[in-house]
C-alpha cells in the first residue's frame, strides 16, 4: 500500500501520526514526513513543498559510496542500511534515506523496519520526542540502535544455546547424522545476521558522525557536538564490539564442531581398524586350509575341521583381549 505519513506538533509536546490523502497538501509546521513506497506524485509534492529532490528507489539502491552522504541546497542527504524483518529467520537490510533540513525531516523507505514502529510508539507518548527535526532523527537513530542491539542479543542467546548443545552432545547423535550438521548450518545463519547488524551499524555510525559535525540543533550548540548524537555513536561502537565478540565465538564454535566431528569419525575409523586386525588371523588360517594341495597332513584328519574353527575363534579373541588390556577400546 502506498502511503505518505506526516507527524505534526498538534497536541502539545506529543507527535501525532496520520496518513495524508493524495489530494491534501502538506500542512504547515510538519516536522517529519515519512514516505513509505512513495509514488512519483508524492515525491513531486514533497519536492514542491520543501524545494528539494527526492531520490527514487533505483537511485537509493545504486548510490556510490561518495553519494551516501552529501549536502545539496541546504539539505543533508543521508542513506543508511537498517535492520528489517524478512520472510526468513535472517533479518535483511533495508535502505532508508534521511533528508534533514532546518524545518523538516524527510524519510524515504520501501520497507518497514521495526525501528520505525518502536520510535512511533515512543513518540506518540507525551514527551516522547522533541518537536524539531533534529529531535525526530535522534529518536529514530536511537530506535534503530536499540533494534540492532535487540537482534544481536537474540543471536547471542541462540549462540549460547547451540554452544551448550555442542559440548553436551553424544557420539550417537553424530552417528545418526543430524546434530552437528544442523549446528554448522545454524552457525552460518547466525554469522549472516551478525554481518547484517555490523553493516547496518557501520552505515549508521557514518551518518551520526556526519550529523555531529555538520548539523547543530540550535545556535547555542554551534560550537559543540550534540550530546545525544555523541551518546548514540558510543552505543553504535559498543554494538560493533559485541558483534566482533560474537563473530569470534562463532568461529570457536565452528572449530569445536568440526573438531568433534573429526573425533567421532576417528572413533569409527578406529573401530574398523580393530575389526580388521581381529579378523586377520582367522582369515589367514582359513586361507591356509583353503589351499588345494594333495599332501596336507590335516586333510585326512577327522578332527581337522573343528580344529581349524577353534583356532580361528581363539586367534580372533586374543587380539580383542589385547586391545582391551591396552585400553585401546
Amino acid at each position: 500500500m502506498l502511503m505518505i505519513n506526516t507527524i505534526c506538533p498538534e497536541h502539545g509536546d506529543r507527535l501525532v501520526r496520520r496518513v495524508l490523502p493524495d489530494e491534501e497538501a502538506i500542512p504547515q509546521g510538519a516536522i517529519w514526513v515519512d514516505l513509505l513506497n512513495p509514488t512519483a506524485a508524492e515525491d513531486k509534492k514533497i519536492e514542491t513543498y520543501l524545494g528539494i529532490s527526492i531520490p527514487t528507489r533505483e537511485e537509493m539502491h545504486d548510490l556510490e559510496p561518495s553519494e551516501i552522504i552529501y549536502t545539496e541546497n541546504g539539505a543533508h542527504y543521508m542513506t543508511a542500511r537498517i535492520i528489517c524483518q524478512s520472510e526468513t529467520d535472517v533479518p535483511k537490510l533495508a535502505d532508508v534515506t534521511f533528508i534533514l533540513t532546518d524545518t523538516a525531516l524527510i524519510t524515504v523507505r520501501y520497507d518497514e523496519p521495526g525501528a520505525f514502529t518502536i520510535f512511533l510508539n515512543r513518540a506518540n507518548k507525551p514527551g516522547g520526542c522533541g518537536l524539531e527535526p533534529a529531535a525526530v532523527i535522534e529518536g529514530l537513530f536511537e530506535a534503530i540502535v536499540d533494534r540492532a542491539a535487540e537482534v544481536l542479543r537474540g543471536v547471542g542467546d541462540r549462540v549460547d544455546l547451540r554452544s551448550r548443545r555442542i559440548f553436551e552432545g553424544r557420539g550417537s547423535q553424530v552417528e545418526q547424522g543430524g546434530a552437528y550438521q544442523a549446528v554448522i548450518r545454524k552457525i552460518g545463519q547466525y554469522e549472516h545476521i551478525i554481518s547484517n547488524v555490523r553493516e547496518s551499524m557501520v552505515s549508521v555510525e557514518r551518518v551520526l558522525l556526519f550529523l555531529s559535525a555538520n548539523f547543530k540543533r540550535s545556535k547555542k550548540s554551534a560550537s559543540a557536538i550534540v550530546p545525544e548524537w555523541r551518546s548514540a555513536i558510543r552505543d553504535v561502537q559498543a554494538i560493533e564490539e559485541h558483534a566482533t565478540f560474537l563473530t569470534s565465538k562463532l568461529q570457536f564454535m565452528l572449530d569445536a564442531t568440526l573438531g568433534l566431528v573429526g573425533l567421532e569419525q576417528n572413533k569409527i575409523i578406529k573401530l574398523f581398524s580393530v575389526v580388521s586386525v581381529v579378523l586377520m588371523p582367522p582369515t589367514l588360517i582359513a586361507s591356509i586350509y583353503g589351499m588345494n594341495f594333495k599332501a596336507m597332513p590335516e586333510l585326512e584328519w577327522a578332527h581337522g575341521y573343528p580344529m581349524a574353527l577353534a583356532m580361528m575363534v581363539i586367534f580372533a579373541v586374543l587380539p580383542y583381549l589385547f586391545f582391551r588390556w591396552k585400553k585401546w577400546l
